[in-house]
């Protein structure tokens, strides 16, 4: 057989383990594991002394198109999670304008990703007040998953997104259960944060550590106890979405137990960050739930090296720089980190933590693949897509804004020290991704539909 691309000489990183293996990539697809490939390829890869792993598969991204698109686009979003060693997201109804609330408004975003994608993506449809009766519309439409907030994001601006009342979560948790769909929730007590961001800010309380203690670990436990208690009354299938604490990954751990079919992810700020470094990154930092504080990052870390957080997702949240201005309680919350998932996660827990890499590949991709069952992805298996990454464990950089692809070039990690780097990108056999190159070639990326 003659291939497409072949990878030789890699780590390269299988279910149960790693592996000293070539790669053969043929139609897009991985056709070949073998000890070595002398077959003729169009082009071959040399992988030598990096880890070859399957690519990030993302699952909780912003992109603002349309309607926000000077916040991130399309084009610039996908070019950052290529280039930090995603291969496929699943982008979040919020942010842009109109959000994705009806079939409608999927059909704007459908419309406006079109050609601009340099990695694989699909779409997630959001619950909100009023909506129940649309959400089978986004089902049959091939969203991948819903989205809910029990935090307070009320707006003013038409079409924008706001949280759920326990009625709409209750009717909607329903409808989901009938249509076998995924509701994913940010879980945060929507009244007392909100009350104590005002106490805070009136009284001049504006350090990091006093914007986590504004939003406590108990208003994120009582909002996942409050989900839990919904799906398992409804049937819906749950997904907790960025987990901050130790506490309420003891819950979600429970009601698995107990037969609910739940899971929880968590993100990168989370083990990176601690509450006291918040003054000194500045707002860039701000992001909901809060950067906490060591001691409850360190429970966190314990929980994640112990397997009982299911996979690992950016969160990636940008904005406009000047919406990151002000105090901690008046600047945009969200932090831009798509382009540092894998290399940053793979320096932390791998490197320095000890985790196993096919046990990180399970956080980064296998994991989410099987929750959300893109079956074609997520491994590196015979007839899966080849979304392939090389990682080079001895490679270090430092984050600089020049060399971030997002639409608006700010980051919570400029200046941070990472030991470990992306080398290249592949998504189904095309190289979308390479160090020295850079981004490069037309947009590839496909839509992935519940409905394939």
């Amino acid at each position: 057989m003659a291939f497409d691309v072949v990878i030789k000489g890699g780590n390269v990183v299988l279910r149960d383990g790693v592996y000293k293996v070539d790669i053969g990539i043929k139609d897009e697809k991985i056709s070949c594991i073998a000890e070595s490939i002398t077959d003729d390829a169009k082009e071959v890869i040399d992988a030598t002394g990096q880890y070859v792993m399957p690519g990030m598969i993302d699952t909780h991204v912003h992109i603002s198109e349309p309607g926000r698109a000077e916040w991130e686009g399309f084009e610039t979003g996908s070019k950052s999670l290529a280039a930090g060693g995603t291969t496929s997201y699943v982008e979040m109804p919020l942010n842009a304008l109109p959000a994705t609330t009806n079939k409608a408004a999927l059909d704007l975003k459908l419309e406006a990703a079109v050609d601009q994608n340099y990695v694989d993506y699909a779409f997630y449809g959001g619950l909100v007040p009023g909506n129940v009766d649309k959400l089978k519309e986004m089902s049959d439409a091939g969203v991948l998953a819903f989205k809910c907030f029990l935090s307070d994001i009320t707006s003013d601006i038409p079409d924008d997104f706001v949280n759920v009342d326990d009625f709409t979560l209750y009717k909607g948790m329903q409808e989901l259960a009938e249509l076998d769909q995924i509701l994913c929730i940010h879980a945060e007590n929507a009244s007392v944060p909100a009350g104590l961001a005002k106490e805070f800010a009136a009284a001049g309380k504006n350090s990091g550590e006093e914007y986590a203690e504004s939003r406590p670990i108990f208003t994120e436990v009582e909002a996942v106890q409050r989900a839990i208690l919904f799906a398992k009354e409804t049937g819906c299938k749950l997904h907790l979405v960025h987990i901050s604490t130790s506490e309420a990954i003891q819950v979600i751990l429970k009601a698995k137990r107990e037969g609910v079919d739940v899971t929880v992810e968590s993100c990168p700020h989370y083990f990176a960050f601690t509450a006291d470094q918040v003054d000194e990154i500045g707002p860039k930092a701000k992001c909901q739930p809060p950067i906490r504080k060591a001691e409850d990052q360190a429970r966190l870390w314990d929980e994640l090296l112990a397997g009982n957080i299911d996979w690992l997702t950016s969160d990636h949240s940008p904005c406009t720089e000047d919406l990151k201005q002000g105090t901690i309680w008046e600047a945009w919350g969200g932090i831009s980190g798509a382009q540092n998932n894998v290399d940053l996660m793979f320096d932390l827990a791998v490197k320095q933590r000890g985790l196993p890499v096919h046990e990180f590949v399970k956080l980064i991709s296998t994991n989410p693949s099987e929750r959300f069952n893109i079956t074609h992805k997520g491994e590196i298996a015979v007839s899966k897509d080849a979304d392939i990454i090389l990682v080079d464990p001895n490679q270090s950089y430092t984050v600089k804004r020049e060399d971030l692809y997002y639409k608006n070039k700010h980051s919570a990690y400029e200046g941070r020290k990472i030991d470990c780097r992306v080398t290249k990108t592949i998504v189904r056999g095309n190289v979308v991704f390479d160090l020295e190159k850079g981004i490069f070639g037309e947009p590839v990326g496909k839509l992935i539909s519940a409905t394939k």
